[in-house]
């Protein structure tokens, strides 16, 4: 049997940005353990931040936004990049206040999950007690609209494969206890 360390790809040199747009898109060499080397494009936008937003009531507030990847209006968690030097807490707590308008009693980090083609962390973050505070602060070419939704209701959407960011949906209502 082999080992997961002599399953290990090394890689070789720097890694090349190939695109650099809304996504950042890099292409890594790697050599294979058995000395044959492979290209592999990797997505490095940066880490992310998913937030399950509770109210006191347990009722999660949403976002319905248009997204290019399926070209569709859909429902997701509220969420978006971590800006260097930021906590994944405190990016979650900025990007539900900037989408949402809520304000959060108190966030807890509970997974920073791995993904296939990416260096960078997806963190999912839950945040108890939220509440309407703010005016929303959208980015340029975003059209986020708050909607708060029972959880039997959200989990019925994940379930119908209708929503974006469902990896980290479901790892939010595990950790939360809702599933």
């Amino acid at each position: 049997m082999t080992s997961d360390e002599q399953r290990l790809w090394q890689q070789v040199g720097d890694d090349e940005v190939i695109y650099d747009g809304w996504l950042k898109i890099h292409r890594r060499t790697y050599r294979l353990p058995d000395g044959r080397t492979a290209e592999w494009d990797m997505h490095a936008g940066g880490p992310t931040v998913a937030v399950l937003a509770l109210t006191p009531e347990g009722r999660l507030v949403m976002v319905r936004q248009f997204r290019p990847g399926p070209d569709r209006v859909v429902l997701t968690l509220p969420g978006g990049m971590i800006d260097p030097g930021e906590t994944p807490e405190a990016a979650g707590e900025r990007e539900l206040r900037e989408e949402t308008g809520y304000a959060a009693g108190s966030v807890e980090l509970v997974v920073s999950a791995i993904a296939n083609a990416s260096p960078y962390h997806r963190h999912v973050v839950i945040a108890r007690g939220c509440v309407p505070r703010h005016d929303l602060a959208l980015d340029d070419f975003e059209d986020c609209e708050p909607v708060v939704m029972d959880v039997a209701s959200v989990r019925s959407e994940l379930r119908a494969g209708r929503m974006t960011g469902s990896e980290q949906a479901y790892l939010a209502l595990d950790h939360a206890g809702l599933l």
